[in-house]
């Protein structure tokens, strides 16, 4: 008498691994990498120089950030690219608030600013 096989559940199957949880772009950077010999680390940004994690704020890492495809990057390169993203955002958040003050209390000798009063 044959038992029939139990029924795998979804979470179990072979098919819910890791690359379930990759997207399209990774996972087809991964495979290029594998086809060419390639270790699985993307090394691009090492040879543009530095790091997104060592890159000062400013325009630099702001034109990184908008060139990366991050479908393409792997989970470490997206957290790297999450952090340097924070780091971008306090840096402008900063000079919003150095302007504003500035706006907002002239130095000594500046006349006051006029508001703008409608009659």
């Amino acid at each position: 008498m044959q038992t029939p096989s139990p029924e795998v559940p979804a979470s179990e199957s072979p098919h819910a691994g890791p690359l379930k949880a990759m997207s399209p772009g990774v996972v087809d950077y991964l495979f290029r990498q594998l086809v060419t010999g390639k270790t699985s680390e993307d090394i691009q940004w090492e040879r543009e120089g530095v790091s997104l994690s060592a890159q000062p704020e400013g325009a630099e890492l702001a034109r990184r950030l908008g060139e990366t495809d991050i479908d393409a990057l792997t989970p470490v390169e997206l957290f790297h690219y999450v952090r340097a993203a924070q780091r971008l955002a306090t840096w402008a958040e900063g000079l919003r608030q150095s302007a504003v003050g500035r706006y907002c209390h002239p130095g000594p000798g500046e006349p006051p600013r006029a508001h703008d009063v409608r009659r």
